[in-house]
């Protein structure tokens, strides 16, 4: 398995609207052959990044997914983008892939 990383900077002023993009997402993902789960991890410390943890049953699944046209249309960000300009986060960070353990630790 893989679990990927982003960490998405996100204007404070719109943080509940991010947040309310990303519960009420499409939901593709979801529906991708391979996608095991999603979990958005809100930041404690101002300033901090938002963190999006998404476990694949591969590497290939997940290349495969933001390879699909349910990627682009799919992605929360994507949704505050187009509501709001202002609501740009300051910074979208990259993807970080890592093995998932077999035995959780």
């Amino acid at each position: 398995m893989i679990t990927t990383a982003n960490r998405i900077f996100v204007n404070p002023e719109y943080a509940d609207l991010f947040e309310e993009n990303f519960r009420n997402r499409a939901g593709l993902v979801d529906r991708m052959p391979g996608f095991v789960s999603n979990q958005l991890l809100r930041p404690v410390n101002p300033g901090d990044p938002y963190i999006v943890l998404t476990v694949w049953e591969s590497r290939a699944h997940f290349e495969n997914w933001v390879r699909s046209d349910e990627f682009r249309l799919g992605m929360p960000v994507r949704a505050v983008f187009r509501r709001r300009r202002s609501a740009l986060p300051v910074n979208l960070s990259y993807t970080k892939l890592f093995s998932t353990p077999v035995v959780p630790i």
